[in-house]
């Protein structure tokens, strides 16, 4: 299978493009290095990744690509940590929903005028931020109040464009929603802010990075944020990557209603 991963230089996609290649597919990736600067992979040289250096809003680009492909797989986004997404709140919402944009636009003309079967977007657990029961159920987005981030509401708007956009033009979709990802690869953002917590400056404002770094330095108590009581689950990165790929191979994840 011939898959486009926009955002190919992020860090679940690192996990993804890897799992991808070794499973046979041929890989397009299109970043254009905003978030972490330049990068490389053990895979940069495999002959079945092409790699371009490039904008994922730019809709001439992504046409180019999709033209040629099976699946897109629209994972380019502007993220970051809890503080990213406060210093960042408009640009989040407002880059997200033009790189979404663009995603569609060039994927509901590949699929019009060439031979894209679908897209997969990649969504977040976000979309249940303001969720009110627990455990939350499947569907809980569309009846929960909307998230309280920009980033979340961002997300859950992702989610209506493959609604709409099947609606409209019936171009299948897949909705995927990772959460709490950890692994290796992920580094400081380029314009990430600076937090300090105690004598510390976080590395990421991700829970386990910055956990780790604070019993690197020695502080002592440590500092958490909250109480404490919380209670978070994380998913290895390795592991999301598997299971999207597991759901861009099968027809069973492929959304037509």
């Amino acid at each position: 299978m011939k898959i486009c991963v926009t955002g190919s230089a992020g860090f679940i996609t690192g996990y993804l493009v890897e799992d991808l290649l070794k499973a046979g597919h041929a890989v397009f990736g299109i970043d254009n290095f905003s978030k972490y600067g330049q990068v490389s992979h053990s895979y940069d040289t495999d002959p079945n990744y092409h790699f371009i250096d490039g904008d994922a809003k730019d809709i001439g680009l992504l046409k180019s690509i999709l033209g040629e492909v099976d699946v897109v797989v629209a994972a380019a986004a502007r993220i970051g940590g809890i503080s990213y997404f406060h210093k960042y709140a408009y640009d989040l919402l407002a880059e997200n929903e033009r790189i979404t944009a663009a995603a569609f636009d060039a994927a509901l003309w590949a699929r019009r005028e060439r031979a894209l079967k679908r897209i997969v977007v990649i969504s977040s657990s976000m979309v249940f931020e303001g969720a009110t029961v627990f455990p939350t159920p499947e569907g809980a987005q569309l009846t929960s109040p909307p998230p309280h981030s920009t980033y979340g509401f961002q997300k859950l708007a992702t989610e209506y464009f493959a609604r709409g956009a099947w609606e409209q033009y019936k171009l299948p979709y897949t909705i995927i929603r990772p959460f709490n990802c950890v692994g290796i690869g992920e580094g400081r953002a380029l314009n990430a802010p600076t937090v300090l917590s105690g004598n510390v400056k976080l590395a990421m404002s991700h829970v386990l990075p910055d956990l780790v770094l604070k019993v690197l330095e020695g502080q002592d108590p440590l500092h958490i944020l909250g109480s404490g009581d919380q209670i978070r689950h994380y998913t290895y990165g390795g592991d999301v990557a598997r299971g999207i790929r597991l759901a861009l191979e099968s027809e069973r994840t492929v959304t037509m209603t």
